[in-house]
């Protein structure tokens, strides 16, 4: 860079006239470290300073130094710009040295400038009048490195202290010295202010690209289970719940068994409602780490807790305005359902790490397959927070319970797999159809729409077999048959495919997949077998009791 400002050799020739071009040269730097640069070095080149040096009033979190350990969340001076000319062998353009971190109070004069808003200059450090001497902490450093004066201006900007600028001389610190640092620092404080400013519309950017690249990616996973199809009248009732709740702001609970499309009705809620223009929002409650739960929801600010590199928006304010969708709410710890009730009661909440509070308005629909009443029985969730989620309770039917919606979940799933795996069109047979509508999909449409797409894989564009089976607990019963037959009442089917499923698990040592194994065993194929363990609720504790 080319030198910008020349001055004679002498202190008394400083020219302020040449300040535009200082100022424009700090103008063309907008993030803040290019701009704390440029000004120590300009200051740092001018005749008889040995050392220049910037410190700003901040928190150890903003600061770059402090920011990697555990930084602190007390405002204080944190050195953020050094450079000099030393006659030893230091490095003065280092940050992180004793002088990094000041404290506000402790009766240094940095401090003191940066407290009271007052100027300090001493002409010279071995000819000090008794009202400045405290000011002088190292004279043998100081006539080491020939440094006579010292000179300090607070950066203020609309009457706010944001730091200090301060200059170490190897002259006695004169008039027009002091004059052009003060305006140094009035044009520091300019620039510091708008490199912060573009900084933060850098990071407001940032985030709402985060946001449009979430809500793209929900875009594209929406039509994962395609519109809801199906005129069963099991279907038919769900949808004409969904239809009376949805222009309400009430908060929804969706209750069934797993992958029976619990998200696809949270979507029809939204979009039917009037929040349809915003987002829908959202959180596997499952898949979410325990330690992790609140600042996925609320978000947190940088340096809040370890590998926090950056602040981070919450669920909750990316789903201002629009609806939030908690699927798998009985997986919420208790210890953050309290905090999640005051959001829903109060609409505040604070992001980890920060002091300030936000107010969002979010419509709340929770999802879950679990028996929230056993849960609060057991203490494992909150009383309060169930009535509070439970205003509208919607139960979900299971795919055996609209058995007419299979032909044309089929036919979508078909569809949809062949285009996005590229290949020619497959067919089902009425053989296939009506063994999929007689089977009882214990892992519902999700476990419906895997068949098809590994059958559609196998297939290649031909007949398609869903690989369903044909003994073992959930044989399909031809129609025919059953009419003639006893009925058994479905609790009692439900215990007896358990008991089926049990056995075969100990007969086969605990083993799913393999020859010999519990699907192998029950003429099943691993993955469904898998499914309507699941879907039983059985767990290792009844597996081996």
């Amino acid at each position: 860079m080319n030198e910008v400002v020349k001055f004679h050799a002498t202190v008394s020739s400083v020219r302020l006239e040449y300040l535009p071009p200082v100022i424009l040269a700090i103008a063309e730097k907008r993030s803040l470290g290019a701009v704390l640069k440029t000004i120590i070095d300009i200051v740092a080149r001018q005749p008889q300073v040995g050392l220049a040096r910037l410190w700003l009033k901040d928190s150890g979190r903003a600061c770059p130094i402090c920011s990697i350990g555990e930084a602190s969340k007390d405002v204080s001076l944190h050195l953020r710009a050094s450079a000099g000319t030393p006659l030893s062998q230091a490095d003065w353009s280092g940050l992180d040295g004793t002088f990094h971190r000041l404290p506000l109070e402790g009766g240094l004069k940095i401090s003191h400038i940066a407290t009271t808003g007052e100027s300090i200059r001493i002409h010279n450090f071995f000819h000090t009048p008794p009202g400045q001497r405290q000011w002088i902490r190292y004279p043998e450093w100081a006539r080491q490195e020939g440094l006579i004066s010292f000179a300090g201006h607070p950066v203020v900007f609309q009457g706010e202290i944001l730091g200090v600028l301060a200059v170490f001389r190897r002259a006695e610190a004169d008039d027009d010295c002091f004059a052009w640092l003060k305006l140094m620092a009035n044009t520091a404080a300019v620039a510091i202010a708008n490199a912060r400013a573009f900084e933060e519309n850098e990071a407001l950017r940032h985030q709402l690209e985060q946001e449009r690249d979430y809500l793209r990616e929900e875009v594209v996973h929406a039509g994962s289970f395609g519109e809801i199809l199906g005129n069963s009248p099991a279907l038919e009732r769900v949808l004409r719940q969904v239809e009376m709740v949805a222009s309400t702001d009430a908060n929804v609970l969706v209750l069934g068994e797993s992958g029976v499309g619990k998200e696809l009705v949270a979507r029809a809620i939204h979009q039917r409602s009037p929040r349809s223009a915003k987002a829908l929002v959202k959180v596997n409650c499952g898949s979410i780490p325990r330690e992790l739960f609140e600042s996925e929801f609320f978000g947190h600010v940088r340096g809040s807790f370890t590998g926090a590199v950056r602040d981070r928006v919450g669920r909750f304010q990316l789903a201002d305005g629009g609806t939030l969708f908690l699927d798998e709410v009985g997986e919420i710890p208790v210890e953050l359902q309290s905090k999640l009730l005051r959001v829903l009661q109060e609409g505040e909440f604070e992001r980890v790490g920060d002091e300030r509070t936000r107010r969002v308005n979010v419509r709340l629909v929770a999802a879950t397959n679990r028996d929230l009443r056993k849960e609060v029985d057991a203490g494992r969730f909150r009383l309060d927070l169930f009535y509070r989620l439970g205003v509208f309770p919607l139960e979900v039917p299971p795919l055996r319970d609209r058995r007419e919606d299979i032909p044309a979940l089929v036919a979508h799933f078909v569809r949809s797999a062949c285009q996005r795996f590229h290949l020619p069109p497959s067919r089902v047979s009425e053989r296939e159809m009506e063994l999929a509508q007689n089977y009882d999909w214990p892992g519902n449409v999700r476990e419906l729409q895997n068949v098809v797409e590994r059958a559609v894989i196998v297939s290649r564009g031909g007949n398609l077999n869903l690989e369903l089976p044909t003994t073992g607990a959930s044989a399909p019963v031809p129609r025919t048959q059953a009419s003639s037959q006893a009925v058994i009442p479905e609790l009692q089917w439900r215990e007896m495919e358990r008991s089926n499923i049990l056995a075969a698990m100990r007969a086969a040592n605990f083993r799913i997949s393999g020859s010999g194994g519990a699907a192998d065993l029950l003429g099943i194929n691993p993955g469904t077998l898998a499914s309507r363990l699941k879907a039983l609720g059985i767990n290792k504790h009844d597996l081996k009791a």
